[in-house]
This record gives structure tokens, sequence and C-alpha cells, in this order.
């Protein structure tokens, strides 16, 4: 009896010590649950913000920029600092849309140095030791090895990089306060109209007293160059018959651009300080030291440039140049057109004549291929006495503007 009893009491404690063990395990089971839980909430919530996260840099990544922006550098340091600070003053608030470039050409420390100084720059180098072989005596070499500067630079941010569109600076320019909204506004007119070879923010006439309105756009039959937007079409076209030098003006000639014009502003989004350069200085106290930069903030957004396409503008440009008075030419052009009021046309012979107004009127007398500098449809307009505008009237001109009874 007292052995039974014995044997019933230890398998009762046996039953009680399992039931506690099974309860420390459910305890336990409980902790390891609520822990699982709270890890659960927070995975979750690491999740959703590293999702969120995610698509936001997805999102960064998937909008398309507007135009790559590089800057052409070679030898001069302090140029390029200078140029450097003027356009992050105005890309830093649209970095995603103009991601910016500096492409040196060469070796030289300072420069490199200058463009790695900059964490918001992509930094690009051309190495071309290949000796270059001018055409003419007497050239210098600094033109060749530009234009091989160029075409390497454009390859890359084209083809290696893929781009749609390039805006090129080069390493001794400022920019305007609206020089991005400019180019954002005036790129779907360069990809709609393939009349457009380029968009440039220069004119050459650009100097403070022929300008006026900073609201005023052109075509030009000029390529001005100096701050300019093409796009990947064009470079494609461009890219293999690429010339060994003297690239700018390769472009204005008629065989190039074919019946392609370029949109030009009255007044200039670019402002080249460059005084020293391979061009040593040439025009620059005459033409580019005068140059008025834009300093007022213009909303492209919110304007319709319809106007510039070309069926358009031909017919808004035609009826500008009949209202104006038709004044004759010569040696005292200047005087007349001084003393009506409103806007004035002068009629010009020829590229000698033109010449001769020209400099009275103390304007760019150049011509390239044919077409004197800013010209569309062989009409060269300037502001004179502030807003009133002078157009001189090619031989052309009237009958291309359908005005042969103006």
């Amino acid at each position: 009896m007292v052995e039974s009893e014995s044997q019933c009491t230890s398998q009762m404690r046996l039953l009680i010590d399992q039931i506690s063990i099974q309860q420390g395990k459910i305890v336990a089971l409980e902790e390891a649950k609520k822990l699982q839980d709270e890890e659960y909430v927070h995975l979750k919530a690491l999740v959703q913000d590293l999702e969120k996260k995610g698509l936001q840099s997805l999102l960064n990544h998937l909008e398309v920029p507007v135009a790559a922006v590089v800057i052409m550098a070679c030898n001069r340091p302090d140029y390029l600092q200078r140029t450097v600070q003027s356009v992050l003053k105005y890309q830093t608030s649209v970095a995603s849309k103009f991601p910016l470039f500096v492409s040196q050409d060469g070796t030289n420390p300072d420069v490199k140095n200058v463009a790695l100084s900059f964490k918001q720059i992509t930094y690009l180098q051309h190495l071309d030791f290949t000796p270059v072989h001018t055409e003419r005596p007497g050239e210098l070499i600094a033109y060749y090895k530009i234009a091989r500067h160029y075409k390497w630079a454009l390859d890359e941010l084209f083809i290696k990089h893929n781009f749609n569109r390039v805006i090129i600076l080069e390493d001794d320019m400022e920019i305007a306060p609206d020089f991005f909204n400019y180019f954002e506004a005036t790129a779907s007119i360069l990809d709609s109209d393939k009349t457009i070879m380029a968009v440039s923010s220069w004119n050459d006439n650009g100097q403070v007293q022929f300008v006026h309105d900073p609201k005023t756009l052109y075509r030009s039959d000029f390529f001005p160059g100096l701050g300019w937007m093409l796009s990947k079409s064009i470079w494609d076209e461009l890219s293999p018959k690429w010339p060994k030098a003297y690239w700018d003006d390769w472009i204005r000639l008629k065989e190039i651009h074919g019946e392609r014009q370029f949109i030009r502003p009255e007044v200039c989004r670019t402002y080249n300080f460059g005084e020293h350069g391979s061009s040593m200085g040439q025009f620059f106290k005459q033409y580019l030291e005068p140059i008025k930069l834009n300093d007022v903030h213009v909303d492209w957004r919110t304007m319709d440039l319809s106007y510039l396409t070309e069926d358009k503008f031909v017919r808004h440009f035609a009826k500008l140049v009949a209202d104006a008075k038709p004044v004759h030419g010569g040696p005292d052009a200047v005087l007349k057109a001084h003393n009506i009021d409103g806007d004035v046309r002068i009629q010009y012979r020829d590229q000698a004549d033109f010449e001769q107004i020209a400099r009275g009127f103390g304007i760019f007398e150049e011509w390239k291929d044919g077409i004197p500098r800013t010209a569309y449809k062989g009409v060269v307009v300037f502001r004179h006495q502030t807003s009133r505008r002078i157009y001189l009237v090619g031989p052309d001109s009237l009958k291309l503007l359908g005005l042969e009874d103006a």
C-alpha cells in the first residue's frame, strides 16, 4: 500500500514537472512570438522605407535629362574656375535635368584639379598625342586640337553616355539666370522642327547698344555657337564627317547646314570673358566685351514659342520687315535712320555695300559662305536707340520673305 502511494506520488510529480515544462515552453513560445511580431513590424517598416527610397531613386533615374552640359577646357584653370562657378550658380537646382561635365583636352594638372574639386561635375579627359599636321603654312595647331577634342567629347556624351541632347560651353563663359530655362523651353522645338539644326544662347550683335527685349528670339541662317545645344540625330549626321579644324566655320557652310537654321536670342544668355585664347583676343574689345548678358528672369515655360516654327516665323518676320519704313542706304544711312521714328529697313546691294552700312552702325561686318552674321533670309536685325529695330535687307530678302511688293 505504501509502495503504491509512493509510485502514485512519483507519477504525479512527473506529470506536474511535464506540465511545468510545457507551460515554460508555451511562455517561451509566446515570448518568441512577441519578439517575432515586433521584429516583423520593424522589418515591415524597414522594407517599406527601402521600397520608398528605392522607388524614389528609380524615379530619379527614370527622369530623362533635358541635356548634358559640357564645359570644354584645356589649359586655363582660372577661366575654368570662373565658368564652373557661374554655371553651378544656376545648375544646382536643376542638376538632374542638366548633368554637368568638364572635358579637358590634354594633361594640364591645374585644370584637372579645378575640375575634380567640384563634386557636382563628371570629369572627362581627352588624351591624343597624335602629331598634328596643318593643311596650310602658318596655321595654328590649336584649331586642329580643338576640333579633335570636340569630336571626342561629343562622341563620348552622345554615343557612350547616350544623351539625347548636349549643351556645349567653353571654359571662358558666364551664363544668365534663365540659361537652363531657355534651353529646356527650346528643346522640344529642336526635336520637332527638322529645319532647326541647333539652339544657341548667343547673338553676335548682342552688344548692349543693339539689344532691348530679353524675351525676343529669332531664327538665323548663321550658326552663332558660343553656348549651343544640338541633338543626337544631328550629331549622328555630323560626327562621321567632322572637320580637322575650324569646326564652327565648317558648320556655317551651306553644304553642311543646308536649308536648316538656328534659334538665337536677342539678348545673350552667355557672356564670353576670354580675352586670352586661341583667337588671341580677336575682336574682344570691340565685339565681346560690350556684350549684354541677360540679367532678368524670363519664365520661358509660360511663353508660347510656336512662332519660331518654320512656317510661322517666316510670316512673323516678314510682317516686322514690311512694317518698317524703307530708307535708302549709302554713307548717310545711319543719319537717315536716326531721323525717322519707328523701325527702319535699309536695302543693301551686295557684301561690300552691307559692310559699309554695318560699319556705320558698328555691328559685325563679317560674312561666311555668303551669309552675314545673325542674318535670316539675308536680313540682319538689331536695335538702334533702345527699342527701335533696324533691318538691313539683302537684294533677295523681300522675295524670300514673300514681300516682293513691299
